[in-house]
């Protein structure tokens, strides 16, 4: 360990990813010294064009939103003083179910072991002591978070020398809030249909199942200006409209489940490098 520094590695699937639901975790352990590297597996290009253009409309331009959302993604990083940047460059799927799931180079269509055995290189070259990406489902059923997940477990597979590793989830009390706060912020939001309601409450976990659950109150504006640094995406990052003394609230501490330890730290936990240092 004295040859190198502490390493955290986030493996994502989009550009803005790393602000959502792990923006607190990387300004806080970058201050601390520990090196941060993120990993953000699609260009992107299924998110809104200039003006608010979606996918499938006229004007909109994949390889255009993709090189606007590098340019955020890298300004998103320097917010969060992210040591080091790696991009995989995969043809972000859509939504489940788009035609660009199935598209040439789309992420979701590309083999695990293919897109895994380069994830792995990254893990060699870096060493992270820590790795945190998705669970199995991708938190809410997205593609590319469910391939992220698969292809991080394949490389840790394949390197087998990672100390602790996370998957990101939200306790059923945090989702709760995050009901009740859309609502608030949506007047016009209708009511969910029973089958909407119970997938939403699926979401997460009970309080008592998440392991680890790490303050990051003090860099929440941190974290709020890398989601803003995502302007082009901003109509669908709900969390904006909060205004910073709320979402410092709201937002202030990240949750995970551990799911690979050799440390021997006791849970629940309050801090992901618990027992490395």
């Amino acid at each position: 360990m004295a040859d190198r520094p502490l390493t955290l590695m986030a493996v994502h699937a989009h550009p803005d990813d790393e602000a959502t639901g792990t923006g607190g975790i990387l300004a806080r352990y970058a201050a601390e010294g520990i090196r941060t590297v993120l990993v953000t597996c699609t260009d992107g290009g299924c998110g809104d064009g200039p003006g608010g253009v979606k996918p499938g409309e006229a004007g909109h331009d994949p390889a255009a939103v993709a090189v606007m959302r590098r340019q955020e993604l890298e300004a998103s990083c320097a917010v969060l003083k992210i040591s080091d940047l790696e991009t995989l460059d995969y043809a972000d799927s859509g939504m489940m179910g788009w035609a660009s799931n199935d598209a040439p180079g789309s992420f979701w269509r590309t083999p695990v072991e293919e897109a895994a055995a380069r994830l792995a290189d990254l893990m060699l070259r870096y060493r992270p002591d820590v790795v945190v990406t998705y669970d199995e489902n991708g938190f809410y059923g997205h593609p590319d978070h469910i391939q992220a997940h698969r292809i991080t477990m394949a490389a840790l597979e394949k390197v087998a020398s990672t100390p602790k590793v996370y998957w990101t989830t939200m306790p059923h009390s945090q989702m709760r809030r995050f009901g009740e706060a859309m609502r608030e912020f949506n007047e016009d939001m209708q009511e969910m249909d029973p089958a909407e309601a119970a997938a939403l409450a699926e979401i997460g976990l009970p309080d008592d199942e998440v392991t680890t659950w790490v303050d990051t109150t003090p860099f929440s504006g941190q974290k709020f200006d890398a989601l803003a640094a995502h302007a082009s995406q901003g109509e669908n990052i709900f969390f904006l409209k909060m205004g910073k003394e709320r979402f410092a609230d709201f937002m202030g501490v990240e949750t995970f489940v551990r799911v690979r330890d050799t440390t021997g730290a006791d849970v629940p936990e309050t801090d992901l490098f618990a027992g490395l240092r």
